[in-house]
């Protein structure tokens, strides 16, 4: 199925996910599979470190879901002092996520990240 037409969308529902980095492997922050019909706009991506000192982390938009096809850097490897949260993506920024596209997060140290992600469910 093709992503909705944005101007005729039938349901837009707000929605706010979010993980704690608990290892150093890429994980999924928002997935959106073949044949969902939806499309997700992301408008807020915040990036805490919660550590005792700086983190690494890398966030990507993958051209196909469940973090397959390229990764295309969001921000590579970017250093996050201790107790400070960094706005990824905010309404100046938007980026939407067609059927069949995901967004993943990398970690240099596991436990000591989280990230949030508010988005648009539009269908």
């Amino acid at each position: 199925m093709a992503s909705p037409n944005l101007i005729a969308a039938n349901t837009i529902l707000g929605k706010t996910t979010g993980l704690i980095l608990a290892n150093t492997t890429t994980q999924i922050v928002l997935n959106n599979p073949s044949g969902s019909g939806k499309t997700f706009k992301v408008n807020t991506l915040n990036l805490a470190n919660f550590g005792a000192s700086v983190a690494n982390s890398t966030v990507s938009f993958y051209t196909q879901a469940s973090l397959a096809g390229t990764a295309l850097f969001i921000t590579a490897n970017t250093s996050i002092p201790a107790g400070v949260t960094l706005n990824l993506i905010d309404k100046s920024s938007q980026y939407y996520l067609e059927e069949n596209t995901s967004l993943g997060i990398s970690a240099a140290t596991a436990n000591v990240m989280s990230i949030t992600c508010s988005y648009e469910d539009i269908s």
